[in-house]
């Protein structure tokens, strides 16, 4: 209606011009005005056809303008826009009366700040809108065409993998608007006058158009003005427009309006063309309709199009248009140059979690969320579709306002896969030549031949075997790759993931027993297993896709959405297949067989599957998260498992609190622990348990978090082997450490270890390991050697006593003297004092048993130091002295046994005592001028043997090695 006023007063404002220039046109507008639209009676349309000349014409016209109202002078006006285009533009400029420019920019701004503000969402009630804001999130888009190799290593990878990969695909600065990205200078400094921006379907195409149309009016980009034609629009018309007129659908404007902003020749305008592969309108060069050649001229819609695309009109404006892969091709041939090819990504695990947060606004909801979901490899890595984002969250926030624990009831893959094709196929997929079932079947019947294949790109000659029309596939993404001199056209899925759920679709669509036929051949005859892990005769995924089809949900749906349903036999057959490879006990096969529960979710059916399990190993590899998660579901109906042995990160430990404080028997070793994870683990470990193993690796650890360790450690019932990873070892690690050993004496071996690149200044040693059997402790100290040029005075010790001294052992002082001593040289002042103070506190152990010292020399200072200790230590039985210069890894005897250090044992070695002390090193054999301590390359002088020497007593030998 606003449409028509403001024409009807575009018509009564010029009407006097009109009168004298319209000339020649004037019949032809009232022969429209009578035939076509109807709006002339035939008295009327006589009387002004019988005028003697065109201004008596229009005079008699006038009459009928007045009495026909607004509706009718705006036909008029419509039949100036087609056979007076360039009177309307004349009188246009130069009216006095039109709308000022500035103002009317403005009002459409206004407009768009309105229209677009808000979406509707696919389950919207009437009425109901939510802000662009809380749903919009810039997605990765790359500005260029990836190869082959790269596409396929996307397709195939998960989780983190996949993560890291779209991130480094990614060269779109984050920090710059979309459009300052898109439009941006290349390395040869040449700006597109033409980008094209493809994306699959559900990867914010649509929603970055209206996002861009939003931050224009807010006043946030560079563009005197934007201009958006849908393209679905542009199917409805089937007259012939003017680009103005076309410009105008989506708009407040009328079409004089934009024709005055486009004469003001704006010098930054941009025309978004959005989806244009939903263009039904043929834009071939073969069609009769002649390319316009101003903004009023009236054509078809295809050639208005194509004129605009190819530049012919508007040629000064810069043009964005969104389209899936499928319709790249022919948009490339179309589009005028220089352009860019550009293409959305998706999400990365930041934009996941930024479009979370932005969904649920409050920070205890996105957080519960957004775990869970990470917890699931595979729905993690399709969550770089926006759309299955807004499903999930859509999905997690309607078990919340039920009150459902998401933390332990989350959705199946399957089911979220299914919710996604059912999306597509509802709301971008419209006008199909087939049935929908039909067309899903055909896909599955492809995505089949490539499971079989290995293969995940296709190409066209394998695609159209199955498909009619591969453009129209929502569910398919096309690539263009060079190949030697000529291009290859390829299809793909959007992920490998989706080409098992089509494949596990097309098996229930077949017949009951052609799809019985296919599983059994796919997963062999059950009696086969168990099957060589590394090659399945089945696929893992596509099995589990048909448990997650047999759901009761899942089920349901498929009835309701496509009157199919997986067959009872198949059904019967795939349990049948569980239990047999669940019976087996293979630890290999046990998280294809947690997967294939969790998606079956069946409370009776997991019970009996899991009924005869005892224990759980799951220990070879780090388990992921969506392992733990299914672990976690089916541990829920397994109360009875008594033993868990687990591998996994310490980002999964409050996943697994629940199923560790319940479970006696623990073997865990956990990955990439910080210190901010060891009060979760402590949480999860409980009390009162038979651990078996802690193995920790990660961040090295603070002396507080290995007080809080070990303080749990005690509240076990017994504690098997235990590695800690410190950030050093030091004097108040030893305290700590002191106080677990003197008050606790269920455990078995304790690790503590720092980084390799720990320094001298920074730990007492490298490695502390001690060992409790037998009522015996066997106490190991280890430097690591860092560089030759870093060698140690004393790489390592090794020493065994009663468990019963414990309280006599000062193991700070003793550690603090293995760091002193490794601190200085045998040629240092005092080298000897550094000895006898290593060696004092052991003398305190009237029990003793045996010691090993590691060092690079044995000098007479050594020696020395070595027999006033054995007299001072009566109980004491075997002391070794390895000539080495590094103990890290195999022991290799490269160090040196000096003659001077021999014969002092061997001569001063008291006669009564039991002890036997054996030297392992090089021994020069010559009499005189005899290799030194400094003698470089030990092993290589031909002088110097490899020997063993014995020493007891009075009793002396020596071997040759």
């Amino acid at each position: 209606m606003e449409h028509d006023a403001t024409r009807a007063q575009f018509v009564d404002s010029h009407w006097a011009k009109l009168v004298q220039r319209v000339d020649t046109a004037v019949m032809p507008i009232v022969d429209e005005l009578w035939s076509n639209k109807g709006m002339l009676g035939y008295e009327a349309y006589c009387n002004i056809k019988s005028a003697d000349t065109n201004q008596n014409k229009m005079r008699e016209l006038h009459g009928v303008l007045n009495s026909g109202g607004n509706k009718i002078k705006s036909a008029f006006y419509s039949g100036l826009e087609k056979h007076a285009a360039l009177l309307l533009r004349d009188l246009s400029i130069n009216s006095p009366t039109t709308e000022g420019h500035e103002e009317s920019l403005d009002k459409y701004k206004e407009w768009i700040q309105r229209e677009y503000k808000y979406v509707t969402e696919y389950n919207s009630l009437p009425g109901e809108q939510v802000l662009l804001c809380e749903r919009y999130t810039q997605p990765l888009i790359i500005m260029r065409h990836r190869e082959k190799e790269e596409r396929t290593e996307e397709l195939r990878l998960m989780g983190k993998s996949f993560q890291q990969l779209i991130i480094s695909e990614n060269n779109a600065e984050k920090d710059r608007t979309v459009l300052d990205a898109l439009f941006s200078a290349d390395n040869k400094g040449i700006c597109p006058d033409a980008v094209i921006l493809q994306g699959n379907s559900g990867k914010g195409k649509s929603f970055t158009a209206q996002k861009i149309m939003l931050d224009w009016a807010s006043g946030h980009l560079n563009f005197d003005c934007i201009f958006h034609l849908k393209c679905k629009e542009l199917n409805q018309i089937s007259e012939e427009q003017s680009l103005v007129e076309i410009l105008s659908i989506n708009s407040n404007l009328t079409s004089d309006q934009i024709f005055q902003m486009l004469q003001k020749s704006p010098k930054r305008l941009l025309v978004l063309i959005d989806g244009f592969d939903e263009l039904k309108l043929s834009l071939s060069d073969t069609s009769n309709k002649s390319t316009p050649n101003n903004l009023c001229e009236k054509v078809q819609p295809e050639a208005l199009l194509r004129g605009l695309l190819k530049g012919c009109i508007l040629p000064k404006a810069l043009l964005l248009v969104t389209t899936r892969s499928t319709a790249a091709k022919n948009l490339i041939d179309l589009l005028k140059k220089p352009q860019r090819f550009t293409e959305i990504l998706g999400f990365s695990e930041m934009e996941v979690k930024e479009y979370f947060q932005k969904f649920y606004q409050d920070e205890e909801l996105f957080k519960k969320a957004y775990e869970s979901v990470k917890a699931n490899e595979i729905l993690f890595t399709a969550c770089s579709i926006p759309v299955i984002c807004w499903i999930i969250c859509t999905v997690i926030r309607e078990r919340l306002n039920k009150g459902t624990d998401i933390a332990r009831h989350l959705e199946t893959t399957t089911s979220i896969y299914l919710d996604f094709v059912s999306i597509l196929l509802q709301h971008h997929c419209q006008g199909l030549n087939e049935s929908v079932w039909t067309l899903l079947k055909s896909l599955g019947q492809l995505a089949e031949k490539g499971m079989l294949k290995k293969q995940v790109l296709f190409d066209e000659k394998t695609v159209k075997e199955t498909l009619s029309d591969p453009g129209s596939s929502l569910f398919l993404t096309k690539s263009l790759f060079k190949k030697r001199t000529r291009q290859e056209t390829m299809y793909s899925f959007m992920h490998l993931s989706f080409q098992e759920f089509f494949t596990a679709l097309y098996y229930i669509s077949l017949d009951e027993k052609e799809c019985l036929s296919k599983l059994k051949q796919q997963s062999c005859d059950v009696q086969d297993f168990p099957i060589k892990i590394g090659r399945p005769k089945f696929d893992f995924a596509v099995i589990q896709f048909l448990c997650g089809l047999c759901n009761e949900e899942v089920s349901c749906l498929l009835k309701e959405t496509y009157h199919v349903s997986v067959p009872p036999s198949v059904q019967a057959h795939l349990k049948k297949l569980i239990l047999k490879i669940s019976s087996n006990r293979d630890d290999d096969f046990l998280p294809f067989i947690l997967h294939c529960l969790y998606e079956l979710h069946e409370k009776d059916f997991v019970q009996k599957a899991v009924d005869a399990w005892q224990d759980i190993k799951m220990f070879r590899k780090r388990v992921s998260r969506t392992d733990c998660w299914a672990l976690v579901y089916c541990l829920e109906f397994c109360p009875h498992v008594k033993s868990l042995i687990l591998n996994f990160a310490a980002e999964e430990l409050k996943l697994l609190q629940h199923v560790l404080c319940r479970t006696q028997n623990l073997e865990l070793t956990v990955e990439s622990l910080a210190d901010t994870d060891v009060c979760d683990m402590i949480s999860a470990l409980g009390e009162g348990k038979l651990l078996g193993k802690l193995l920790l690796y990660g961040d090295s650890l603070s002396n507080q978090s290995l007080q809080q360790i070990l303080h749990a450690l005690q509240k076990q019932k017994t504690v098997g082997i235990v590695k800690i990873p410190l950030k050093n070892i030091s004097a108040d690690t030893a305290l700590i450490l002191t106080d677990f050993l003197q008050s606790t004496k269920n455990w078995e071996e304790i690790r503590l270890h720092t980084r390799a690149d720990c320094s001298d200044t920074e730990s007492f040693c490298s490695d502390f390991i001690i060992f409790n059997q037998d009522g015996e402790l066997r106490l190991n100290v280890e430097r690591c050697r860092l560089s030759p040029q870093n060698a140690q005075s004393l790489p390592e010790i090794y020493l065994t006593y009663p468990r019963s001294e414990m309280s006599s052992f000062d193991l700070k002082s003793f550690l603090q003297a293995f760091h002193n001593i490794n601190c200085s040289t045998e040629q240092s002042d005092g080298f000897e004092k550094q000895i006898k103070a290593l060696l004092s506190p052991l003398s305190s152990l009237s029990l003793l048993n045996v010691i090993i010292i590691f060092a690079p020399v044995l000098t007479e200072k050594w020696a020395s130091e070595i027999l006033f200790f054995i007299q001072s230590c009566s109980g004491l039985q075997k002391l070794r002295f390895d000539a080495v210069w590094n103990s890290r890894g195999a022991v290799e005897h490269t160090g040196l046994l000096m003659e001077k250090g021999i014969r002092l044992l061997k001569e001063k070695f008291p006669k009564s005592h039991k002890c036997i002390v054996q030297l392992n090193g090089f021994r020069c054999s010559q009499s005189t001028e005899c290799c030194t301590h400094q003698t470089k390359q030990i092993r290589t002088v031909g002088c110097n043997q490899c020997v063993t020497i014995m020493i007891r007593g009075d009793e002396y030998a020596e071997e040759k090695l």
